[in-house]
């Protein structure tokens, strides 16, 4: 299967580098993208939307060959947004979406508010993100982390979702909760908690726990791959 891994703020294509083999060695063919904007912390962002991040996903599920099947497309954290708006604008193409630590947002909202400075997000300090979220990663997997941060663009964050097609409720989910678990994000949706209530109007979604930090890819990247692969085995 044909699997897009969409980055969350800050990072690049990159982030997926260690669990790329292990979705490669199940026969998948691995998708990992770098959006608008995030090519280098040189590039210029000022003028890159939620849209263009939108519009990148999608042009990568196209150009998988429709003759070699739908396609997996794989968000963490505020990329899980991007995977939703991909299923909404491509729900015939998409497989399965799987989110890691992010949650699909509803039409007509921002994704989120984050401190920018001169049109772009910087990675905040360690004492802000928190110690939940930076579980299981030592000093030098954080230094790692720190180095190949990238700002991200403003705009992502403060632009609306724009959502059209109905059939992307249609569109299995898999949900992995790593710095939360499937147990409270069940009990943040019962209790009509804002950000998580898009999981009420999907018809098949399935919640699996992956115990760690914000960022899996770095601190269980293993785990993280053979949760994708089941996810691309349903």
């Amino acid at each position: 299967m044909h699997i897009v891994l969409i980055p969350g703020l800050w990072l690049d294509g990159s982030s997926w580098d260690q669990v790329v083999p292990i979705l490669e060695q199940a026969g998948h063919t691995t998708h990992p993208l770098t959006l608008p904007g995030m090519e280098s912390k040189d590039a210029d962002r000022s003028a890159v939307t939620l849209q263009d991040h939108v519009d990148a996903v999608v042009a990568a599920i196209d150009a998988v060959p429709e003759d070699e099947g739908k396609v997996l497309v794989v968000g963490h954290s505020l990329g899980s947004a991007l995977a939703y708006a991909a299923a909404d604008a491509r729900p015939d193409r998409v497989a399965r979406t799987v989110y890691i630590g992010g949650f699909p947002a509803k039409d007509g909202e921002p994704l989120g508010a984050f401190a920018a400075e001169n049109g772009e997000i910087p990675l905040p300090s360690w004492e802000d993100i928190g110690e939940d979220d930076l579980k299981d990663l030592d000093d030098a997997a954080r230094a790692d982390f720190r180095s190949r941060a990238i700002p991200s663009p403003e705009q992502v964050t403060t632009d609306p979702v724009r959502l059209t097609d109905d059939r992307r409720y249609d569109v299995p989910a898999t949900v992995i909760c790593p710095e939360f678990s499937a147990g409270q994000l069940r009990a943040w949706i019962d209790a009509g908690e804002p950000p998580v209530q898009e999981f009420t109007r999907l018809r098949d979604v399935e919640y699996v726990d992956l115990p760690t930090g914000h960022w899996p890819q770095f601190s269980r990247p293993e785990n993280l791959g053979r949760a994708i692969n089941d996810a691309a085995a349903r």
